[in-house]
């Protein structure tokens, strides 16, 4: 049996320019980025849970760093909609959403934890040990601390979470998972790493092949490596095995870069569907095959090794 996380409840979101619904009046937030919801975000997230007030986030879009370098934008590991998801599973009430843009980079720390208080209608938050605010990221946890005291805030500051000797972080995530290492982000996430997407139709070679597939174009910014995993899919209520290639398909066209998902055991159309497929385990690199034959027995190599990490795995999944 896989270990489960908590069921989802509705999350309420507030965005710039609405009023702050009744329910998360004096919310105690978490403020950051929340790009993954790793472990260490899910502390902060627990720390702002069980206080007797309602639990929020406070959170930004499009990421800080897209904001201020456009021309290099972050490989997101949870894009908005799937970041809302997870927040909604953990039990959260609510989320801030503000705009990442010129006005709020150019507010000063005091300015920023006004905004949290007066127009937030706060009444306390959680930070990380090494959050930083304001102009110039000029405000650091203990100005935060400061802050706060002169606005009726609370203020509560998480230590570091560990993996190991290494710091969990998204940015230590989108290495492993741009180096295939799916294994390494999973136990930072907590979770299983999933993406969400519309089928769209191919040119359905999978099915001459015997192996159909379920066909989705990740973000633009992604950049998983290229390669077959072991993976689960979210169908009608239930997760799915399968086994599924991102790449460009060199035995064919060297196309654009699509994850080409199979289920197994599973017959039916998915095409318009939004599909949540989590990943399990690297198995191995793209390849350029001489022969059709040769491809498909590679395949069913793959479907085998992908059946056996399915098996083995006890990784808790944010879908079911």
């Amino acid at each position: 049996m896989l270990p489960a996380m908590p069921s989802s409840r509705p999350i309420t979101v507030c965005r710039d320019g609405e009023a702050v619904p009744e329910t998360l009046v004096g919310a105690v937030a978490a403020i950051g980025n929340f790009d993954g919801v790793h472990r260490g975000h899910q502390h902060l997230i627990r720390m702002a849970m069980g206080t007797g007030h309602p639990a929020a986030v406070v959170t930004f879009e499009p990421h800080p760093r897209t904001f201020f370098q456009p021309d290099k934008p972050v490989f997101r590991i949870t894009p908005e909609p799937v970041k809302l998801a997870i927040l909604a599973r953990l039990g959260l009430d609510g989320a801030f959403i503000r705009r990442f843009d010129g006005g709020l980079a150019g507010l000063d720390a005091e300015a920023f934890v006004s905004l949290l208080a007066r127009h937030l209608r706060l009444s306390g938050v959680v930070i990380g040990h090494d959050f930083h605010f304001g102009r110039g990221r000029e405000g650091n946890p203990r100005r935060m601390a400061e802050l706060c005291e002169a606005h009726g805030l609370t203020c509560r500051i998480a230590d570091a979470v560990m993996s190991g000797a290494d710091l969990v972080s998204s940015s230590a995530i989108r290495m492993a998972l741009e180096g295939g290492d799916i294994a390494g982000a999973n136990a930072l996430l907590g979770y299983r790493w999933f993406v969400r997407g519309e089928i769209r139709h191919g040119d359905k070679r999978g099915r001459l092949l015997n192996y159909p597939t379920a066909n989705m174009r990740l973000p633009d910014d992604g950049r998983l490596r290229y390669g077959i995993y072991a993976v689960r899919a979210l169908v009608d209520g239930r997760l799915v095995d399968g086994v599924a290639s991102f790449g460009r398909r060199p035995t064919f066209d060297n196309g654009a870069p699509l994850l080409e998902t199979h289920l197994f055991d599973f017959a039916g159309d998915l095409y318009g569907n939004v599909l949540d497929v989590e990943f399990v385990g690297w198995i191995r690199g793209e390849e350029r095959f001489e022969s059709v034959d040769a491809l498909i027995a590679q395949m069913d190599r793959d479907s085998e090794e992908a059946r056996r990490r399915l098996a083995a795995d006890r990784t808790p999944s944010m879908l079911g």
